[in-house]
């Protein structure tokens, strides 16, 4: 997989996916994020392999960049 410049919201992000699934609302809520924002780190996570949408606004980790 491409290697990936991660932001602190990036890290933030992964930090709570590698707990379990979230929401974009949640994670967003979480760390004063915007949804939009979380929404479009998530998408690019997806874009790179990183993250799945496995249903509706829920997504989890498939492959975590910082342990590659």
């Amino acid at each position: 997989m491409p290697e990936i410049d991660l932001s602190p919201t990036d890290r933030a992000i992964l930090e709570m996916l590698r707990e379990g699934r979230c929401t974009p609302a949640y994670i967003a809520e979480e760390h004063d994020y915007s949804r939009q924002h979380v929404r479009n780190r998530l998408q690019r996570f997806m874009e790179l392999g990183y993250v799945e949408r496995v249903h509706k606004g829920l997504y989890e980790l498939e492959s975590d960049p910082e342990s590659e």
